[in-house]
């Protein structure tokens, strides 16, 4: 039996660890919240009292943690305890600089990396729906997908050491950017007088056609499984968006791409946050543009 240690029991990672004790994997899991543990230990994960404990006889060591500091300080303490070729997968969203910086430890202390961001929220983690956008040598990527199908609708290779984190952030940016575009039409066409289903019957079969709208529709109504029907209840909350836009925004700095709808859609979800909702699901934008006024 395949033996993961599992650190980072969060809102994500602990629906993610569920999955993989349901598929068989002997799962032993760490987090610095008590609450947290006590749910994984209800879905079948052992406890370890360290992730130092947690890493101890592991063929596969998952990470799902905040940021990148965070993935660097567990790696700089536990890859040197993990046996040569041990397994590492990242699936934290964090910097492209950080994610290389943790292949670079892996790698000084003989083990497989592979950076595994995920997108689909916490009903994608619950569902094992998810999809992994990955970034690793082959050799890696080979050992990693079988312990990523359980969890996974999805599994993309995404190319070297750090490209996961590079699709993701960039996957992100378009995201954010089209659901500031899809919030603001419906609320031109509510000052204009069209309904929103006259609106999303004409979008969601023409131009204006995308995920923003026919799958995450901000509005209550036309699409029942969205936030907008359950009081912007994240979902993904608009906290997390804000952190990969800015991790968007970094990115292009260090590498000069203009990005400057995806500057904007920062400052705008920045803004949307500091008038305190960064608790709310970011399709909740669409309340804030309501309320924006517009330059003369």
């Amino acid at each position: 039996m395949t033996r993961v240690a599992f650190i980072g029991l969060g809102h994500m990672g602990n629906p993610m660890a569920a999955n993989l004790v349901k598929a068989g994997f002997a799962v032993r899991g760490f987090d610095l919240l008590p609450d947290n543990l006590s749910t994984a230990q209800g879905n079948g994960v052992s406890i370890a009292t360290s992730a130092e404990a947690a890493v101890t006889d592991a063929d596969v060591v998952i990470t799902m943690l905040p940021a990148g500091k965070h993935v660097l300080s567990v790696y700089e303490s536990v890859a040197k305890l993990a046996a040569k070729g041990t397994l590492f997968i990242d699936s934290s969203t964090i910097d492209v600089d950080s994610a290389r910086k943790a292949h670079e430890i892996a790698k000084a202390n003989g083990l497989l990396s592979v950076d595994a961001p995920v997108s689909g929220g916490i009903g994608g983690a619950a569902a094992g729906t998810l999809t992994f956008m990955v970034g690793g040598d082959a050799g890696a990527f080979a050992k990693a997908e079988p312990i990523l199908k359980p969890m996974a609708g999805r599994i993309v290779h995404c190319g070297e050491a750090g490209n996961g984190q590079a699709a993701k952030i960039c996957n992100n940016m378009i995201l954010g950017i089209s659901m500031i575009g899809v919030s603001e039409a419906f609320t031109l066409a509510e000052k204009l007088g069209l309904s929103h289903k006259a609106l999303f019957d004409v979008a969601s079969t023409s131009s204006g056609q995308c995920w923003s709208l026919t799958t995450y529709c901000p509005v209550p109504g036309p699409v029942p499984t969205s936030p907008a029907n359950n009081g912007y209840k994240p979902g993904f909350a608009a906290a997390l968006m804000l952190k990969d836009l800015r991790l968007s925004q970094e990115a292009a700095k260090s590498v000069g791409a203009a990005t400057p709808l995806g500057a904007h859609a920062e400052e705008i979800y920045a803004q949307f946050g500091a008038a305190g909702n960064e608790g709310a699901d970011f399709s909740g934008i669409i309340n804030y543009l309501r309320d924006a006024k517009r330059d003369s």
